[in-house]
């Protein structure tokens, strides 16, 4: 594959160790991307919708190593090419929806930090969205205005643009203080005051801890708290808009943990938080907002302490009766990812057997034929059909390229027919699983 073969190797390399390491690259993901081609288009949908001032709520669910982390990536890449500013946050025990020691506003945190645009996609965009936006007001009033830099007028005029910015957001749930230190960040952006910035900034990030701290450093009594956050993001999704963005998409991984947290009624608290959120989107509260969440089927469907344990989301979330595996309603809340098939696998691989020779500077030595049999051996193992996940196939793989490539004497059907690879052979395979590898042919 000719395309593969000029992967510049700074993302070759990176492509390559990250999926080795069992973790989804953030760069590099067309070079590899297979399958998913329905999900991604219903996901895509979502965004022309945001984008027109709607707002959206899926759930990606599939099982660890299953391809969640890697369709959010490709979504995420994609909506950043389209104008969009990117918020995302994996939780973790110290980072939930909702706590009685910080943990939502840990992740409201995560999330500011974060935040990613096409031109800095490493994230800790805040300062220059904010610095971008009011150049961009300065300009647009030049050129409206045709008045020079020096002009009394232009300023007057910028004054005026920023203020329909700041007062569309005024309207909004806790706007009003939100807008004014729009306009003081602004006030400190013409001054010079690069001090007042960085405290506008730190109040933006979520990070006094007292209203009385940000009283004495803003002047403002009031901060952003474990209970409202999600109200925040809400405002930075109207903010982001009038400051010539598409909007804003917050994607949300490893919502496992909530289903791992043992105090019942904590779990209840988080679950309400994330019906808040759902019921937002879904009632047009929220505009220009999407929001993408992952989770396993355990979190999503165990009725005694997964989402489904909270009646309001399971009447919501729960599969219709004409849902099936293969053939899932796409345009529902929740997309649950299909395993990949053998024969998207092969292409996969062949994509990766390309990337390891180009970064390495060696000519392909797997065949075609060698890599069907690496697959086979692969989709044999007993339960293979339900049960594996790319990510082990993809680290087997790679670390087969590395010890042919370091050992160039082996020989690749030496290595499948070791007793690593062999025992799946020997395993009994069922009747429907063989009738599945009769149809996979190259």
């Amino acid at each position: 594959m000719d395309e593969n073969k000029k992967v510049p190797k700074r993302i070759a390399q990176t492509v390559l160790n990250s999926l080795k390491g069992g973790v989804v690259p953030r760069i590099g993901l067309p070079y590899i991307a297979v399958g998913r081609k329905n999900e991604i288009e219903a996901l895509l949908h979502d965004v022309d919708i945001i984008a027109e001032g709607g707002a959206s709520f899926r759930f990606i669910v599939g099982r660890y190593g299953s391809g969640k982390s890697f369709l959010l990536q490709t979504i995420r890449n994609y909506v950043m090419d389209r104008g969009f500013i990117v918020a995302d946050a994996d939780l973790s025990p110290e980072r939930r929806l909702q706590g009685t020691k910080g943990q939502g506003l840990a992740t409201y945190r995560e999330l500011i930090g974060n935040l990613s645009t096409k031109t800095k996609p490493e994230g800790g965009a805040l300062t220059l969205v904010l610095d971008r936006w009011i150049s961009m007001v300065q300009s647009e009033a030049a050129q409206e205005t045709g008045l020079s830099p020096d002009d009394p007028g232009l300023a007057a005029a910028t004054d005026k643009k920023i203020y329909a910015v700041t007062a569309s957001v005024s309207e909004l749930v806790h706007g009003f203080e939100f807008a004014r230190l729009l306009s003081m960040y602004y006030r400190a952006y013409v001054n010079g005051d690069d001090e007042l910035k960085a405290r506008v900034v730190r109040w933006f990030r979520g990070e006094y801890a007292l209203k009385s701290e940000a009283k004495e450093a803003l002047g403002v009594n009031i901060i952003i708290s474990d209970d409202d956050w999600y109200d925040y993001l809400k405002l930075f999704a109207a903010f982001f808009r009038g400051a010539g963005y598409a909007g804003l998409m917050i994607m949300v991984d490893e919502l496992v943990n909530i289903y791992k947290i043992p105090n019942a009624v904590t779990r209840q608290y988080n679950y309400e938080k994330l019906l808040t959120m759902y019921n937002d989107t879904l009632q047009g509260k929220a505009r220009y907002l999407g929001i993408i969440m992952g989770s396993t089927p355990q979190a999503l469907e165990d009725k005694r302490r997964g989402i489904y344990s909270y009646e309001a989301l399971r009447s919501r979330l729960a599969e219709g009766r004409f849902s099936k595996p293969g053939a899932r309603d796409l345009l529902a809340p929740v997309i649950r990812l299909e395993p990949l098939t053998a024969e998207e696998m092969l292409v996969l691989c062949e994509k990766l057997a390309d990337m390891h020779a180009g970064l390495y500077g060696y000519a392909r030595t797997v065949n075609t034929d060698e890599l069907t049999g690496f697959i086979r051996i692969e989709y044999s193992r007993i339960g293979a059909d339900q049960n594996i996940t790319p990510r082990e196939v993809i680290r087997d793989f790679i670390e087969l390229l590395d010890l042919l490539y370091q050992n160039p004497n082996m020989n690749i059907t030496v290595l499948l027919e070791s007793d690593e690879f062999s025992y799946a052979k020997s395993e009994a395979v069922s009747d429907e699983a063989e009738a599945g590898y009769a149809e996979f042919t190259i």
